[in-house]
């Protein structure tokens, strides 16, 4: 849902292209943050994602100094790896890559080693909107990479994306030197099963979000995304180079119940699921077509993330924290509740209104985001003061 925001929501088709549910089958096909560049598009509302970043980059140089530069004269050819999972389509990947190259240049240089040429993968669900993201890279010079290097207005690195699912492989066995994932790894690969199912206890009445949800609802959730995590960190385990490090960056939480959500809760589980409630004693939804839409995120807390990595043992935490993002809302006047409305609704449209436009259709989707603005207009004094993101920061290397 940030500065990266790779994805993944709720059932079958409808004929009626107004009113599609969408499996949990489909979701890895069809879940992006809003591409394009039109207003609600991520390019355009990525800003918080993106202070949120630069606010944590001393921790991302601290993992970049971890990582091994010793390079035989059998492998002098081979270049420098980084990887970005959950890329999306703004800018701030752009500046990330460059952050990474630039570090591990000095780095090279100051240790009086050869500096590689460097490759750089932009990795994310096949639904992401590659064009716009490539749009934004910076020409590669010429005359080779020693060209790139000396010259600010072109990229220093080869490019490439790759379409999938972080939670499976995607590259070759210990061919990558550095990954980063930013403001991503929250999305779940499914909503549960069991939390859409009106049978079971974990069914998710009356809700879109597990905010304030039951306590067997909750349990499905963290069941999912530790399940999500351990296969995420089984892929990179294989795909890691020796002497390689991995920096993660995710929704977290304080609380150590589940049950709120924290920031995430905020955004999702209050005027989003308000506005849920307005479409259906409106009639213009059914009480079950709300209940069928879940949002596929799990903020987990501290110990969450840390069971999953000291289970799975192929990695040594090198720091582990929950780190103070900051408001997800860039509003230029807070005092204008309009303004903070407006923010708010943006910001849940540019994350979720694929999905949302999926399950009901655009021009429903509309009215619902339009529900939200209002409604975040009137407690805008609120918001500004109480809707604060943490994020689990991690930084990994192979045991």
């Amino acid at each position: 849902m940030m500065a990266g925001g790779g994805v993944n929501s709720p059932q079958s088709t409808s004929d009626n292209k107004d009113n599609v549910v969408v499996s949990n089958l489909k979701l890895e096909r069809m879940l992006s943050m809003k591409g394009g560049k039109g207003e609600a598009s991520y390019v355009n509302n990525s800003q918080a994602q993106g202070q949120h970043a630069r606010s944590m980059l001393h921790l991302l140089k601290e993992t970049l100094d971890g990582v091994q530069l010793i390079r035989s004269s059998d492998n002098d050819d081979i270049p420098f790896v980084i990887v970005d999972l959950g890329c999306s389509c703004g800018s701030n990947t752009v500046y990330i890559i460059d952050v990474i190259v630039e570090h591990m240049r000095k780095r090279f240089e100051k240790a009086d080693q050869q500096i590689p040429e460097f490759s750089a993968f932009f990795c994310d669900l096949p639904s992401n909107d590659f064009n716009t993201l490539f749009q934004l890279l910076p020409p590669l010079a010429n005359n080779g990479m020693e060209e790139c290097l000396a010259s600010n207005s072109h990229r220093s690195y080869f490019a490439a994306g790759v379409p999938g699912s972080f939670y499976r492989r995607l590259f070759p066995a210990r061919s990558i030197d550095v990954f980063y994932s930013a403001f991503s790894l929250h999305w779940l690969s499914q909503v549960p099963d069991v939390v859409l199912d009106k049978q079971n206890v974990a069914y998710n009445k009356g809700r879109i979000y597990i905010h304030g949800a039951n306590e067997s609802t909750t349990k499905a959730y963290k069941k999912q995304f530790q399940s999500d995590l351990a296969n995420f960190l089984c892929a990179r385990s294989k795909e890691m180079k020796r002497g390689g490090s991995m920096f993660l960056v995710c929704l977290g939480r304080t609380s150590m119940d589940p049950i709120d959500q924290g920031g995430a809760g905020l955004l999702f589980g209050t005027h989003f699921q308000d506005a849920w409630d307005d479409l259906v004693q409106e009639g213009l939804i059914t009480s079950e077509k709300r209940d069928n839409f879940n949002i596929p995120v799990y903020a987990p807390s501290i110990q969450d993330f840390k069971e999953v990595v000291e289970a799975n043992g192929s990695f040594t935490i090198n720091n582990l924290q929950v780190f103070r993002g900051g408001s997800p809302l860039v509003v230029n006047h807070p005092d204008d509740a309009a303004e903070v409305g407006r923010a708010l609704a943006i910001s849940c449209r540019s994350v979720s209104g694929v999905l949302v436009d999926a399950h009901i259709g655009e021009q429903l989707g509309d009215e619902l985001f339009t529900r939200v603005e209002r409604r975040a207009a009137r407690h805008a004094k609120e918001l500004i003061e109480k809707l604060q993101f943490f994020h689990i920061v991690a930084s990994l290397s192979l045991v």
